[in-house]
């Protein structure tokens, strides 16, 4: 039976008084793009410091493709390649040094040198291959760290918001090279604040809230099981409303309203019925899906 890329059992971690996680389990398949999302705080950070080894869980057991990251840490590190999301780098070393320095943690010499100008070529770096890493742009920088984490060719890759205060031309650049590793067959989980990224390259999606998992589907999934639809009424909806129906306003904007209908058909039709109370009939109303950044904001209480 294959094992899966990562598997969570009721992770737990204080620090302290602060209870980061609190029972976290899920499980990501070989080959899936899988997305990790939440607010800042919700625990994200300490998960993949946990699966990288930097940090152990209080309780709970998590594998790396079936490695314990305690018990057996040689073999889980060797599995996963982390790309943080702070610009870590060592000003003294240029970007083939630094590159070098990286395989020989994993006991890679000369043999992985082909590997590491392949690296090099695909991520545009191959003209700073002898350039210092202090002197690199911020983009540059980022693209090293991804080197850096691939050096030893992992079959798991944690993408730690990559986009991050890059440009439109990296940012570009680089989904497109988070989709060839994908295509090649690693497993990538993502972290990221920029939800349609999430909804656009995901398989599955976890959400977590205060250190627990508010929701775990697939995309599509998690957006059929929200309670509610989103109607778009063709204008704007005044302060002067019964409180029933303030409360579902999601935002107004100069010309129409966006506001939460119960998914649930009996409830639906009761809230249809109020809205004609005010004036707003069917016709006036347009009826979609939720976003996941809707989901998302719903679930973790942000929209509130």
């Amino acid at each position: 039976m294959t094992s899966p890329a990562l598997d969570l059992v009721q992770v737990e971690k204080q620090f302290g008084t602060t209870h980061a996680l609190r029972g976290v389990s899920f499980r990501v398949e070989q080959g899936e793009f899988f997305g990790l999302l939440g607010p800042n705080g919700a625990g994200k950070s300490t998960l993949i410091n946990i699966m990288a080894g930097l940090v152990r869980a209080t309780s709970g057991q998590v594998a790396v493709m079936g490695y314990d990251v305690v018990r057996q840490y040689r073999d889980s590190r060797s599995q996963i390649g982390i790309v943080p999301q702070e610009l870590v780098y060592d000003p003294f070393f240029t970007v083939w040094e630094m590159l070098k320095i990286q395989s020989g943690y994993f006991g890679l010499g000369r043999e992985n040198d082909e590997w590491l100008d392949e690296l090099l070529e695909i991520l545009k770096l191959t003209e700073k291959r002898d350039e210092n890493l202090h002197n690199l742009s911020g983009g540059m920088k980022r693209r090293v760290l991804i080197a850096q984490a691939l050096v030893h060719r992992p079959p798991v890759v944690v993408l730690d918001e990559p986009t991050a205060g890059v440009d439109v031309e990296l940012r570009r650049a680089l989904w497109e090279f988070a989709h060839r590793l994908h295509r090649d067959g690693h497993t990538i989980l993502l972290t990221t604040h920029y939800l349609e990224e999430a909804e656009s390259m995901c398989d599955r999606i976890a959400i977590l809230d205060r250190g627990k998992v508010a929701a775990l589907s697939d995309k599509q999934e998690l957006i059929f099981q929200n309670s509610y639809r989103v109607g778009v009424v063709e204008r704007v909806l005044g302060s002067n409303i019964p409180q029933h129906v303030s409360t579902a306003i999601i935002s107004r904007s100069r010309s129409s309203t966006q506001i939460r209908v119960p998914r649930e058909q009996r409830l639906q039709q009761q809230f249809l019925q109020q809205l004609s109370e005010i004036g707003v009939t069917e016709d006036q109303l347009q009826l979609r899906e939720p976003t996941l950044e809707e989901v998302f904001l719903t679930l973790t209480g942000e929209d509130r």
